[in-house]
């Protein structure tokens, strides 16, 4: 017996724009199995499909009560036509025809409508409740029959995606809540897309992007008529490019077996389901048909449950199987704790979709970018997904010296007109940072080599015989890779030891540099001893901004001679300073060394003592170029440019590994003779991979273009203020703060800490990372300093969000208040 349908309409009209607090990002339920019905195209019996799946849900033979939400996120051409309303008449007949004396309960929700909707024609019923239930909502209703951003625009009800997102998590939280105490196979739930997989949402978002963030597993309806199978697999491939799981897909039968040249395409990995032709004079309201697909709907529904538990079952057992088998790296593993293994489900734009133990799959902010290679929203992701699904088809892998193809050709130039614009000439491709500074230590040495002497004759040099050893200027806190002769290149720290790495000489000269932070709301300067500066013996050095750090004018000051005297004299002091053949530092902020900010001025001072002596510069910029800083190259913070730089992670938004090493003229020149065994006799299998080229090309053109990221300035040269002033004074100001950082997309917070409790191995921060984890914000510390990285297009008012849960954070974890 069926009880009649209840229309709860809830007149909401969400005329919302843009709103200026984002919101996170809901959560997907894994309770029960929650699936996307999607088609290959409009028209292709997406509702029928859905009303299948719900029969063989809820009029089966078995005795256990069951339940079956059915959601419409996007209605056009309401009242008129509904399809939320189509599946409960359905079922309402089905039910009579096959199980009259079981009782089926139902209810009906239409929950936003516009304006132009008439009452009239929505009857409310009553709600009722029995063996098993069926519930049916539309979210957002238009009455113009036209696509969602048309019906949008034209009526008023004007829906932003996070508003859909939102309301779409509130339903899952009703399946969830509804669902309480019974099996999961008992509860179904479907979300039934409007039109096909490309048709716009009511923003203009195609709705496979905007669905993307909960990354539901998905049902694809495809075509059975003629042109059908080109629109099926262009539908399959639309989705599976953005990272959706198709488990199925289903079309009506046209006599023209779609079905053969599907499965081949699909390798048979994903099962293709072929219903019968629907009757074009439906005389008995299409029962016959729903009886005579009853069992291959019921093989859907069973195809959905078994992809559901595969996948619960695998999220399960990964945190287990891989500590059983991976080595991570830079992590004791004997100090990772049980449930501290994070499952990643996926990425979409900034956020890791991550796998909770209550069993959903909840976002968390990335805010370590993937150590510090991430700078993609999901717009630019998706875009990123699509060049290199293009170039890896075009190109696959093709091998590089003496060859050009096009996205290396491009990336060189963009590269040139850009980081290295007004100084470099080549660009020499490798794969990551580490090898770009292997790369750029010989291009240096070479320069040096040739200017000062050391090389005579390249016809013959097979002998192992050196002239001189060469060593280099580097910094304190330095860290420039994990190569043995990138490690060479940086001062003795945690990374180098016997326990690390026993052949580590570390072949230089590091000087101690000036640090810059903030607190207590004051940019301070830090000067370490050793610097001779009578005048200032006991003063501190403070600014009241960190432009006035970076203000060339500083150049004029008694401080830049100070800092001029003292490099002279470490230079002077060791007789090996006249083999010094390059000088490599990172520019600004030192990052796996603490996240310092070394004084600019330093640094700049630095540049021209090295240049006085023909000691070639080498600008290690893997983390911070590509707007990392808030410029494209932190040569522009601190006024000066190398003759070598190096560059990777941001290069490709971080995508896939890509590195390069840009020089001047004249060191190229160093390597040109009549021998190859003058040449640079270095290279990598995976050189200028066309992939990474491409990535390359549309990260650099993407960040840089105000009109695919908002956050740069107009006259295109910086990017805008992403932390909030008052709370990162707020955050400097707090007793447990040693000292902030903050510069482009980068926000740096030290603990106060002192023995066991500082320095690289201080597990100090770890229960506040936990509890920022708790909080939706992924956070991997540097010992005592812990940071916040976005990305280039971040917006400001998500960086807020991200300072306001430190800061709560830190007033709760410390109990102190400020």
């Amino acid at each position: 017996m069926f009880r009649f349908p209840s229309l709860l309409l809830s007149r909401r009209l969400h005329r919302r724009k843009l709103s200026s607090t984002p919101s996170r990002p809901p959560s997907l339920p894994l309770s029960h199995p929650i699936y996307l019905i999607w088609g290959s195209n409009t028209g292709v019996g997406k509702t029928l499909v859905s009303a299948g799946i719900a029969a063989s849900s809820l009029l089966s033979s078995a005795t256990t009560p069951s339940q079956f939400h059915y959601l419409k996120p996007l209605q056009t051409g309401f009242p008129a036509d509904s399809d939320s309303r189509f599946v409960l008449n359905k079922l309402r007949q089905l039910s009579l025809l096959r199980n009259p004396n079981v009782h089926l309960s139902s209810s009906h929700r239409v929950l936003n409508v516009s304006p132009a909707v008439l009452d009239t024609n929505l009857l409310p019923g009553e709600v009722g409740r029995g063996h098993s239930e069926l519930h049916c909502k539309t979210l957002y209703a238009w009455e113009e029959a036209v696509s969602p951003h048309l019906a949008a625009e034209r009526e008023g009800l004007a829906v932003q995606d996070s508003v859909v997102l939102e309301t779409l998590g509130e339903c899952f939280e009703y399946v969830v809540e509804r669902g309480a105490g019974r099996e999961r196979s008992d509860v179904l739930c479907v979300v039934e897309t409007a039109g096909g997989v490309a048709s716009p949402g009511p923003s203009g978002t195609l709705q496979c992007d905007l669905y993307r963030p909960f990354r539901i597993p998905a049902v694809l309806v495809g075509d059975g008529r003629l042109g059908g199978i080109s629109g099926t697999i262009s539908a399959y491939e639309s989705l599976t490019l953005r990272g959706y799981d198709v488990v199925a897909v289903a079309f009506e039968d046209h006599g023209l077996l779609n079905e053969g040249p599907l499965m081949s395409y699909m390798r048979n990995k994903v099962p293709v389901l072929v219903l019968p032709p629907i009757p074009r004079d439906p005389s008995n309201d299409l029962m016959e048909w729903f009886e005579s697909s009853h069992r291959i709907f019921t093989n859907l529904k069973e195809i959905m449950l078994s992809a559901y538990f595969e996948r619960i079952k695998k999220l399960q057992d990964m945190p287990r199987e891989a500590r059983d088998i991976i080595w991570w790296p830079f992590t004791q593993h004997k100090l990772v704790p049980d449930g501290g293994v994070t499952v990643i489900d996926s990425r979409c734009g900034e956020n890791f979709s991550i796998f909770k133990k209550t069993e959903v799959i909840a976002p968390q902010f990335d805010a370590c970018a993937s150590w510090w290679t991430q700078g993609p929203d999901a717009i630019m992701q998706a875009e990123l997904a699509r060049e290199m699904g293009y170039t890896a088809a075009r190109f696959g892998h093709v091998m590089f010296p003496e060859n050009v193809h096009e996205p290396a050709l491009n990336c060189a130039k963009l590269l040139l007109q850009g980081v290295g614009k007004g100084w470099a000439s080549r660009t020499y491709f490798s794969d990551n940072g580490s090898t770009a500074i292997e790369i750029a230590l010989k291009m240096a040495f070479r320069k040096f080599s040739v200017d000062h002497g050391f090389i005579v004759d390249c016809h013959d040099d097979t002998t192992n015989e050196r002239p001189t050893e060469l060593m280099v200027l580097a910094l304190q806190r330095s860290y420039h890779g994990d190569t043995l002769g990138a490690m060479e290149a940086q001062a003795p720290s945690s990374y180098t030891g016997f326990l690390q790495q026993p052949w580590y000489t570390g072949r230089g000269l590091f000087l101690d540099p000036p640090s810059v932070f903030m607190h207590n709301n004051t940019w301070n300067i830090s000067i370490p001893e050793g610097y001779v500066w009578e005048s200032q013996k006991g003063q501190s050095i403070t600014f009241s901004s960190s432009d006035e750090v970076f203000h060339k004018g500083r150049d004029k000051s008694e401080l830049a001679t100070v800092y001029s005297s003292y490099i002279s004299k470490v230079l002077s002091r060791f007789k090996e300073s006249n083999n010094v053949g390059a000088l490599i530092m990172e520019p600004v902020i030192q990052g796996a060394g603490g996240m310092h900010m070394v004084d600019p001025l330093f640094q700049r001072v630095l540049v021209n003592e090295c240049r006085s002596r023909k000691i070639p510069v080498i600008f290690d910029e893997v983390f911070t170029g590509f707007w990392r800083l808030g410029v494209e190259t932190a040569a522009e913070l601190i006024h000066c440019v190398p003759d070598i730089a190096c560059f990777g992670k941001l290069l490709t938004g971080g995508i896939i590994p890509l590195a390069v090493t840009l020089a001047t003229n004249a060191v190229f020149d160093s390597f040109i003779g009549d021998s190859k065994l003058k040449a640079l006799l270095h290279g990598h299998s995976y050189s200028a991979h066309a992939m990474g080229c491409a990535a390359a090309v549309k990260s650099i053109q993407w960040f840089k273009d105000p009109c695919s990221n908002s956050n740069i300035t107009s006259e295109g040269r910086l990017l805008r203020e992403l932390w909030d002033d008052k709370m990162v004074c707020r955050i400097s100001s707090h007793p447990a703060i040693q000292r902030v950082v903050t510069l482009g997309t980068l926000f740096v917070l030290e603990l106060k800490g002192e023995g066991a409790s500082a320095g690289y191995g201080s597990l100090y921060a770890r229960p506040l990372i936990e509890k920022l984890r708790e909080d939706g914000i992924y956070m991997r510390p540097l010992g005592n300093v812990i940071y916040l990285l976005c990305g280039p297009c971040t917006s400001p008012e998500i960086c807020n969000q991200l300072l306001i849960k430190l800061h709560r954070q830190l007033e709760e974890f410390y109990g102190c208040k400020n």
